[in-house]
């Protein structure tokens, strides 16, 4: 207890424990003071880094703008002669910070406004285009999904996976692996099936692109599309090229031709250029599909663009089972099916066609309210996809 004076209440000052407890006040005081220094100094640290990229982020702003320009030659290491957008070729300077190892022909590069001097590599332009064909996430299907295609399973495993995950096999052979595949055959075969399981088994980037996209208003946009898609193709490999409905591009030239013709010509012989391989692709391989291989150009079809033709066939008998079976494997089906019944009145019929029936019979089963599929679903699929003829006449005459 503190010792108080007579004249007044307030403590003895001389008083040993008041001087203790004094000497505690000011010390939880001079520690408050120090955090609060300490949380000052960090604010006024952070606000002076603020400062800092504000400075820089406005000097940034001020700077002028640079021209654009795409490099024709480099004469040493530091002037090149570079072709401007706004005007005629330029012998300019190179800046000490870009290397020079990175000034290919016909790289974008940023210029100075005033002495056009180089003073930064630009990436690539690519069309918007191009960069949404790359598909982002792999298809869900695999090579058991296609049913009925086992010969030209493993041709499509030799000519495009085995290059892409094993080139160890081909260089101690001695030989380069094939190119290219072209797949023909009827629609609903599993042409763009079979290049579906190709991306979904191959740890590639997948780029699908469709054979009249390539068809453009304006003179040379074509032949421009297809060098940037094999550029994209290669900056991204090892990566695979799917190129649905060729024959829309890749029909076959004749000698009297509209203007319109003469530009899709025109995209064909970029296209010949880019599938020869006269530049290397290194791991970009190349799947193409058709319908009509009748009609392509012969040029398309030589090897050393297409090393491997690879017809699928209409499914037989035995193929149309398996299809019907892996189609089935997912339904909730009550009862037994009859397979051999529904392979019999699908004669003619394509894999598509498998698939299209499977799925009326499961709309057959959700119009009668039911959780599950019926043989008559299929029965009834068969027939409202075939109509009611004899199925003879079905035999006979072909499904489609």
């Amino acid at each position: 207890m503190l010792r108080l004076s007579k004249e007044s209440s307030e403590p003895d000052q001389n008083d040993p424990a008041y001087l203790i407890s004094y000497a505690h006040h000011l010390e939880r005081q001079a520690r408050q003071l120090e955090t609060e220094k300490q949380m000052v100094e960090s604010e006024r640290l952070r606000l002076q880094r603020e400062v800092n990229n504000l400075k820089v982020e406005l000097e940034r702003l001020r700077s002028p703008p640079l021209f654009m320009g795409y490099i024709v030659e480099t004469l040493d290491n530091k002037t090149a002669v570079v072709r401007s957008t706004t005007g005629p070729n330029l012998v300019v300077s190179i800046s000490r910070q870009v290397d020079i190892n990175n000034l290919k022909p016909d790289t974008r590069v940023a210029l100075n406004q005033r002495t056009f001097a180089i003073v930064n590599v630009l990436p690539a332009s690519y069309d918007p285009m191009v960069q949404k064909m790359e598909l982002l996430e792999k298809p869900t299907e695999r090579y058991v999904d296609v049913g009925g295609l086992d010969a030209q399973i493993q041709e499509i495993i030799e000519t495009v996976e085995l290059p892409l995950l094993k080139p160890e096999l081909f260089e101690k052979i001695g030989i380069d692996p094939p190119r290219g595949v072209l797949l023909h055959g009827a629609p609903g075969t599993g042409k763009t099936l079979l290049a579906k399981a190709v991306a979904n088994e191959t740890q590639a980037s997948f780029i699908r692109l469709i054979g009249s996209e390539l068809v453009q208003k304006f003179i040379g946009d074509g032949a421009r599309l297809v060098r940037e898609i094999f550029e994209f193709a290669r900056e991204n490999a090892p990566s695979v090229l799917f190129i649905d409905e060729l024959d829309a591009i890749g029909s076959r030239r004749m000698d009297l031709a509209t203007s319109g013709d003469r530009e899709v010509q025109r995209t064909l012989m970029q296209l010949l250029s880019e599938l020869d391989g006269f530049n290397a692709r290194g791991d970009v391989k190349i799947i193409a599909a058709t319908n009509r291989i009748d009609i392509l150009d012969s040029a398309m079809l030589r090897p050393g663009r297409f090393d491997r033709i690879i017809e699928t066939p209409l499914p037989n008998a035995e193929s149309r089972t398996i299809i019907f079976k892996i189609h089935t494997k997912g339904m909730n089906i009550k009862g037994d099916v009859d397979i051999e019944y529904l392979v019999q009145m699908t004669e003619g019929g394509s894999g598509a066609d498998v698939k299209n029936i499977c799925t009326e019979a499961g709309m057959f089963a959700i119009r009668a309210e039911r959780d599950h599929v019926l043989n008559q679903d299929f029965r009834d699929a068969i027939k409202k996809i075939t109509g009611d003829k004899e199925t003879t006449s079905r035999i006979t005459t072909g499904f489609i």
